[in-house]
């Protein structure tokens, strides 16, 4: 595979020594308060948005979140024919690229897309296809692109609402907006919008054998139809946790609906003045 001369490649397999001093220690990451959140948050609060359209000059469509110390850009490209495509298509597609940028975790990536890359690709499609009018570009497919310049939890949630508002911006026909959320369990505690020390305190085993519940759940919705268009869980959790963790994230999702809306209807105004 050729090698990108102009870029100054690092080590891939750097990662900082302070990841070691709590994540992998069992009796370090007990110490973590779950009553109390390191951003003096409560369980049920999410971060503050910062929300931004027009980032990428080159895109039809961008748009750039910022969730706490979370930070994603996303960027929508004109519809183009279907590659390798043999028949006639009578509705569109959606490709959807999902990507951390090296720098962006606590241990560095390398700059090919990994397993879990992919796998949020595809989240990141099945959450967008139910909100675009595929049926208004047959035989297109809209490119749509993600990268999380710094990922200190729940960047796939983020990396949904960034697209969303860039297919928006680009003009894309569509049935409404897609806000996402994501919810970490852990034993009795539900922790709204987690950071990324919170995500993998709820990926581990509790160490309480009478509880099983731990996880990260995290659900795109269309507040404005009150529906459901992707939900993601990851760990082991009953089935009242995920009936009372959806409502809660299908609540936070309606919250964070008009953040979007504001957004777009500034940047009209914007361009309109």
């Amino acid at each position: 595979m050729p090698v990108d001369q102009k870029r100054i490649n690092g080590p891939d397999v750097s990662v900082p020594y302070y990841i070691y001093s709590n994540l992998n220690n069992k009796s370090d990451e007990m110490k973590y308060d779950l009553s109390k959140r390191s951003d003096k948050r409560s369980n049920n609060e999410i971060r503050k948005i910062y929300l931004r359209t027009g980032i990428v000059s080159q895109a039809k469509g961008s748009a750039y979140i910022e969730m706490g110390n979370t930070k994603v850009v996303c960027s929508v490209f004109d519809p183009r024919e279907v590659p390798n495509k043999s028949g006639y298509c009578v509705q569109g597609e959606i490709y959807c690229e999902f990507k951390f940028a090296p720098f962006s975790c606590q241990k560095r990536k390398i700059h090919q897309q990994n397993a879990e890359e992919k796998q949020y690709s595809l989240i990141l499609q099945r959450a967008l296809e139910p909100s675009v009018c595929l049926n208004e570009f047959p035989n297109f497919q809209l490119d749509v692109y993600a990268m999380v310049l710094d990922n200190a939890g729940s960047s796939l949630a983020a990396a949904i609402m960034a697209a969303s508002t860039a297919l928006a911006n680009a003009g894309v026909p569509m049935f409404g907006l897609v806000t996402a959320s994501t919810i970490g369990i852990y034993d009795d505690y539900y922790l709204v919008d987690p950071t990324d020390t919170e995500e993998t305190m709820c990926s581990a085993q509790s160490d309480n054998q009478n509880s099983l519940n731990h996880g990260i759940i995290t659900v795109a919705s269309l507040p404005q139809h009150n529906q459901i268009s992707e939900v993601f869980l990851i760990g082991n959790t009953d089935v009242n946790s995920i009936i009372h963790a959806t409502e809660m994230l299908t609540k936070a999702n309606k919250d964070i609906c008009p953040v979007l809306q504001q957004c777009l209807v500034k940047n009209i105004m914007k361009l309109h003045n």
